[in-house]
């Protein structure tokens, strides 16, 4: 007689054991992010509801009796706020001309520093480095350099025989244009994200398009560029996301008040004087905080929908 051999059965295990199970598992991973959770509840949801509900009302920081005014904030902006358009004015002229030039930079330098030369990583280090020093020290050390009076640009330049020295952000000519050129310091992050998309783009395409008889401007605009497209893209979001927030070189360089002329007026000192100088118009000041809020989303908004234009996408 042969011997029947049975396979072993497995009982299934009771729904209200699994369900059990799946909420013990849930739990546990909600306690482990619930300090994250916790801190970005009531340090960022909590105040960024409550700045909305400001916005509609005349509270200041010094003053127990306020009330609601619905729209009027918001109304008196658009109609009657000189100082509002002059800060828009001036954010939107610096984010034109810093983002275009520190992408630019950035993608110049990552183009060079994706060569085979000796000593790369040390070259590598050395622009990146100045993105991870403070912006305030960043922007005194500049205040020196760009001393009209005693600064050292202006004494090379003196040396070299220019009578008419540039009054750099002492001038409202050129106060602007400092501001956008000590930005420039900073593209270490840029070139860093842009060398590695220059790294991921595939050497047999740059080398078949050489054995066409391809030369490297024409490698670059019709391979590299547009294979890297992405990572320009980010560059670009990010970039002009950073110029709307520009704040601490106009403070540390002309002040809360924008001097020289208001040309250092940038929307984000523009809500901090409203809000924490006299009258601490907190209400106000959290109108003008969502208006910049909107008006990021729709420049971001508009990037990506222009994107598609120019963007490739592997696999598209």
């Amino acid at each position: 007689m042969s011997e029947q051999v049975l396979s072993p059965t497995i009982a299934p295990i009771p729904i209200r054991k699994r369900l059990w199970r799946s909420t013990r598992y849930q739990l546990t991973a909600l306690a482990f992010i619930s300090p994250w959770l916790i801190g970005f509840l009531v340090f960022m949801a909590y105040p960024i509801l409550e700045s909305l509900r400001l916005s509609f009302t005349d509270f200041r920081l010094l003053d127990s009796s306020w009330s609601y005014i619905a729209l009027k904030n918001y109304i008196f902006i658009f109609t009657r706020d000189s100082t509002f358009l002059k800060a828009v004015q001036n954010t939107l002229l610096y984010a034109i001309l810093s983002v275009p030039i520190n992408l630019g930079v950035g993608l110049g330098t990552a183009l060079l520093m994706n060569q085979k030369v000796k000593g790369l990583s040390i070259w590598r280090t050395m622009f990146f480095l100045p993105s991870l020093v403070p912006p305030v020290a960043t922007i005194v050390v500049f205040r020196a350099l760009f001393d009209p009076g005693r600064g050292l640009i202006n004494e090379v330049l003196r040396r070299f025989g220019v009578v008419n020295v540039p009054g750099w952000f002492a001038t409202t000519d050129t106060a602007l244009i400092t501001i956008v050129l000590m930005g420039i310091w900073g593209f270490g992050g840029t070139m860093i994200i842009i060398l590695a998309g220059l790294q991921d783009v595939p050497r047999s395409l740059l080398e078949a398009a050489q054995i066409d008889g391809a030369n490297t401007w024409q490698k670059f605009l019709n391979i590299t560029l547009p294979l890297i497209s992405p990572v320009l893209f980010f560059n670009l979001v990010l970039g002009c996301i950073g110029a709307f927030q520009v704040f601490a070189q106009s403070i540390v360089l002309g002040g809360a008040t924008g001097w020289p002329g208001g040309t250092t007026m940038f929307f984000n000192v523009y809500v901090y004087l409203v809000g924490f100088q006299s009258p601490y118009r907190i209400g106000y000041a959290s109108a003008l905080g969502w208006i910049l809020f909107v008006g990021v989303l729709i420049v971001t908004g508009f990037n990506f929908l222009v994107s598609k234009r120019f963007v490739f996408y592997a696999g598209e």
